[in-house]
């Protein structure tokens, strides 16, 4: 029994490894695409970005990733560009609120009863 319990450990230990390992490889390979991809202040101002609202951050990481590995990119991005791109992100996300009163309601209840 003891014998199963520790190769059944051993086995998924191994594998949470190499999920990790898989994970950091993916994410040095992102880091290097990106520094490939962007100047210093672009990279700079992702990585604020990041900071701040990192599903948006991770949107444009995506984005840049897809479109370096497509070849649409021809030369380092600089932040006016990135500025644009995360403009664009922020239009296609763009979501409105709005407040409805019914004022039906409020005119049925008497608070004078």
């Amino acid at each position: 029994m003891d014998n199963e319990l520790e190769a059944i450990r051993a086995k998924r230990m191994a594998e949470m490894q190499e999920e990790q390992e898989e994970m950091i490889q993916k994410q040095e390979m992102k880091n290097t695409i990106l520094s490939q991809v962007l100047d210093q202040e672009a990279r700079a101002r992702l990585s604020t970005i990041a900071l701040t609202k990192p599903d948006k951050a991770k949107m444009v990481e995506s984005m840049l990733i897809q479109m370096a590995q497509k070849g649409q990119i021809q030369s380092k991005i600089g932040e006016n560009q990135l500025k644009q791109l995360l403009e664009q992100i922020s239009e296609k996300t763009k979501t409105t609120t709005t407040v409805k009163f019914d004022r039906r309601r409020a005119a049925l209840d008497s608070d004078d009863d």
